[in-house]
């Protein structure tokens, strides 16, 4: 049910992708993710896919604006303990600690900009997604909330 829920946002959401800004879309590939806030709410994202060791120290650091519904995946091989930090980065996010089914962990909510403050995972995690800080109390996206996006939803 689930995976049906995240092609039928993806088709009726469109293709179009609203990203930041040149750079990042230089420097990342870019995909869409779904998130199932509810029975009855899934919300499209734009994403940036923090693929290699070397995007994922960047992450979102320099960024100075993201559209509302666009975000950063960092995916690693597998579960193990995750933390980010906040340095360089000059807007606050919502971050979010995923398993390796999607399901959230924990999320960080408005996180302070350039703080070098260690932000972890209650528990072990495979990927990490940073959205603008609010949007997760916005769109009511908590731990009991899935992330869709094309590996994670086939598993």
């Amino acid at each position: 049910m689930i995976v049906r829920q995240f092609w039928i946002a993806v088709l009726l959401l469109g293709p179009s992708l609203a990203f930041a800004d040149d750079a990042l879309d230089a420097a990342f590939e870019k995909d869409v993710a779904v998130i199932v806030a509810s029975e009855s709410a899934c919300h499209r994202f734009d994403i940036y896919l923090a693929l290699t060791g070397d995007q994922q120290r960047r992450g979102l650091m320099f960024v100075r604006k993201l559209p509302e519904t666009t975000g950063m995946l960092f995916i690693y091989g597998r579960e193990a303990p995750r933390s980010m930090w906040m340095k360089n980065t000059f807007i606050p996010l919502d971050i979010a600690f995923l398993r390796a089914d999607g399901s959230i962990i924990n999320i960080a909510y408005s996180t302070e900009p350039q703080s070098l403050k260690s932000i972890r995972a209650t528990e072990p995690a495979q990927f990490v997604l940073e959205l603008n800080a609010g949007v997760a109390e916005r769109f009511a996206i908590d731990e009991h909330s899935r992330v869709l996006w094309g590996p994670i939803h086939e598993r």
